[in-house]
């Protein structure tokens, strides 16, 4: 009795244990946790020497549905919506080198171009010839990029709160930007709290012992991101894809949050107007991120367009 009173002990001991002295250990307990929820498993694939790690979940000959994070994210920002997907779908969610756990080289380009050349690798590696692709932010805009160059890869298109089109009004980032401001990448602790309130309308509590793990993970990263939204800024300023939208022959599911903050909404009018054979849904409610703040929302309406396609 004694022994198994020790061991119950222990058992809820621990995890208090950990988020005192070792939060980095109990993250990422909790982030394999949300995987097992979501039903996902973490894998590798070597694209041009290099390792991708990704996430996959679903059956194995369902049709795969591949989603491309966006800036200063990784593959876990899709594990929320994930447990409404895998039932019918094929899931996959990599990090694209730069990010989450890939190669975090700096002397390569992170132009949009090259991060969807990329990608092509990806799918050339993973045996997939067609997919519906999806993408939040930087990683619409790359999702955006394939189907313009690659429109036999693609069989549907999702686009969520993307970059790479001009709307009408400037939002907080432009601005910020304009000031020589970066509010999406952290310089100090104080600024999780900034980065969380700027992107997500819809904020998930995180305990102060995990803001130091993201904090830790992102001051290591700092000077790459740096280089990264040079180049993605550069290409959204000077290279961004307005005129081309008419050649996107896909079905195309354009998701915004009405109070994002760092890509205006005024850019789905643009993104609409542009692609003809697209559909609209704005969430009223959320920001920057729908598949985070609200997965299942976001999640049925991406089921209800796939399953038009």
């Amino acid at each position: 009795m004694n022994v198994l009173l020790f061991l119950i002990a222990f058992a809820v001991a621990l995890p208090i244990l950990l988020y005192a002295f070792a939060p980095a250990v109990l993250f990422r307990r909790v982030q394999a946790a949300l995987r097992r929820k979501a039903k996902l498993v973490r894998k590798t694939v070597h694209v041009d020497g290099i390792a991708w790690p990704y996430l996959e979940g679903g059956p194995a000959h369902g049709e795969p549905v591949v989603m491309v994070h966006g800036f200063g994210a990784d593959k876990d920002h899709w594990t929320y919506y994930a447990p409404f997907m895998t039932g019918e779908y094929r899931l996959i969610a990599p990090d694209l080198p730069g990010f989450g756990e890939n190669d975090l080289s700096a002397n390569r380009s992170y132009a949009i171009k090259a991060q969807a050349d990329r990608l092509i690798g990806f799918l050339d590696a993973m045996g997939i010839q067609s997919c519906h692709l999806g993408g939040n932010s930087m990683g619409g805009f790359i999702a955006l990029q394939v189907a313009l160059d690659h429109p036999n890869r693609v069989k549907s298109l999702t686009l969520v709160n993307n970059a790479g089109v001009v709307g009408a009004e400037e939002s907080d980032l432009q601005k910020a930007v304009a000031q020589g401001e970066n509010p999406l990448v952290m310089r100090e602790f104080a600024d999780v709290d900034k980065l969380m309130a700027f992107v997500m309308e819809q904020r998930r509590p995180i305990p102060r012992q995990f803001k130091k793990v993201i904090f830790a993970e992102a001051k290591r990263r700092e000077a790459l991101l740096d280089v990264v939204f040079e180049h993605i800024a550069r290409d959204a300023l000077e290279a961004p894809v307005t005129d081309r939208l008419p050649k996107v022959k896909q079905p195309t599911l354009i998701v915004w949050g009405r109070h994002d903050r760092v890509i205006d909404v005024s850019c789905v009018d643009v993104l609409a107007k542009g692609i003809k054979k697209s559909e609209t849904v704005i969430f009223e409610h959320l920001g920057h991120i729908p598949m985070m703040e609200d997965p299942a929302a976001f999640a049925g309406a991406h089921r209800a367009f796939l399953a038009k396609v």
